[in-house]
């Protein structure tokens, strides 16, 4: 995922997992990078209020970042723990093919919720 290389050269490992560890910073990274892309479109949507702005921001990607992670995340267990056991390496084109097949759970996994968030207002349609 996008900071593995840096987790793996850094030694660091949550519960003596480095898939888990690559889960919590790639999950992390995706909530602040998601949490900018919403705040910045409701202040320029005219909420003045930066605290305001900041609470809708943290609605509208919570739930739809958390869905699709475990889409993504549940796919890409399956794949390096279940089917590849000792997981692929990023260098290798059958892991990017997986990350699609992730990517496209994820997709589908979190569809219905952000369905929900537009149809409630929370977040906004495109």
């Amino acid at each position: 995922m996008v900071s593995d290389t840096g987790l793996y050269l850094s030694g660091l490992t949550l519960f003596g997992s480095t898939l888990l560890t690559s889960y919590f910073f790639d999950f992390s990274l995706a909530y602040v990078i998601g949490i900018l892309f919403q705040y910045l479109p409701i202040r320029a949507m005219g909420e003045s209020n930066r605290w305001r702005a900041f609470g809708k921001a943290l609605k509208a990607d919570t739930f739809s970042l958390i869905t699709f992670e475990v889409g993504l995340f549940g796919w890409m267990a399956l794949v390096q723990v279940i089917w590849f056991p000792g997981g692929l390496d990023t260098a290798n084109p059958l892991f990017w093919f997986m990350m699609q097949i992730g990517m496209t759970i994820g997709f589908m996994t979190s569809y219905p919720v952000n369905w929900w968030l537009v149809r409630a207002g929370i977040k906004h349609g495109m």
